[in-house]
């Protein structure tokens, strides 16, 4: 248990993600009605170094929580690797009397939080990313809007695959996650659902179903690439070269990082943010705000980095079972 917090930074870091301008919408306004001050630190644990920190308002973040992207704009930052770099962020919060931070981010920025929290700033962190891998936590922040992006991307190329009775592979996000492809896959109806976690590389299986399918009759073929496994537009040559069906890959790319978020987005958003400051006034610190099983948790910062996420056994199967 650490000290009481008077004034709360807060930050973006890593990969943006529709919600997080709610979220610091709801951790300005929870701070300011508690009696807390706020300050902006933009372009993550860079802009923290570089000392670019503002004041905040109610004002400051009105407007924004129909906004994708963040207001305090985000970055990657190697320097705050380094332990002297770490010991310097803490430094520098002192200087501009920030004695709690809230951190929205995902696994690195997390990391960055627990050694601002170690050098005596108390720290609390808010799962955003559009990827939905952060372990300790059944919802990110962004995963909603950027699946039914999507979504809603996929349902048109399938219009066109249909029409021109072709195979389409579409390449979702998610370089180390295949959330966003198993969730689209069920959704869309994809014939196959490629993800890193499970994806073993059996080309000739894809070529297989293509061909069994057409012999059936079937006039398309969907297949779902998580950005991890990737190589969309070499894997549809060689798919047409093997089935003599058309075959035309499509990469939605960042699209999926922006937009107006979800309603989803916007309220869970908004919740975690309100925790983080119920959290800072509790005196705690080096926590991860999660929502899992129903209800809106905290977890140690270490204990949430050492554990492991997969993808539910029993939804992958179901897909399999669905796409036949």
């Amino acid at each position: 248990m650490a000290g009481k917090v008077n004034t709360i930074g807060i930050l973006t870091s890593g990969g943006d993600a529709p919600g997080m301008n709610a979220t610091i919408r709801a951790v300005v306004r929870t701070a300011l009605a508690k009696g807390m001050k706020v300050k902006g630190v933009k372009r993550g644990y860079s802009g923290l170094l570089d000392e670019e920190i503002e004041d905040m308002d109610a004002k400051s973040v009105s407007d924004i929580i129909q906004r994708g992207g963040t207001v305090l704009y985000t970055a990657r930052c190697h320097r705050f690797r380094d332990e002297k770099w770490q010991e310097r962020g803490a430094e520098i919060c002192r200087k501009h009397d920030i004695d709690g931070m809230v951190v929205i981010g995902g696994d690195g920025s997390f990391r960055g939080a627990s050694r601002l929290a170690a050098n005596g700033i108390n720290t609390i962190c808010l799962p955003g990313t559009i990827d939905l891998d952060i372990a300790c936590t059944d919802y990110t922040i962004g995963f909603d809007t950027a699946v039914n992006t999507a979504m809603q991307a996929i349902d048109k190329i399938r219009d066109t695959s249909t029409s021109h009775e072709r195979c389409s592979i579409i390449e979702v996000m998610g370089r180390q996650a295949g959330y966003i492809a198993l969730w689209c896959g069920i959704a869309n109806g994809a014939e196959d659902i490629l993800t890193c976690e499970r994806y073993d590389g059996n080309e000739q299986a894809i070529i297989n179903n293509i061909l069994e399918k057409k012999k059936i009759g079937k006039k398309h073929h969907i297949i779902i690439n998580a950005e991890g496994v990737g190589g969309s537009y070499e894997m549809a040559k060689r798919i047409e070269e093997a089935t003599g069906v058309e075959t035309r890959a499509t990469i939605i790319g960042h699209v999926q990082r922006g937009g107006s978020p979800t309603c989803k987005d916007r309220v869970y958003a908004s919740i975690m943010g309100s925790k983080a400051v119920d959290l800072l006034e509790q005196g705690k610190s080096n926590r991860i705000v999660a929502y899992k099983r129903g209800d809106f948790v905290d977890f140690d910062i270490q204990e949430a980095l050492a554990m492991h996420k997969d993808l539910d056994e029993y939804t992958y199967n179901m897909a399999k079972g669905l796409s036949r």
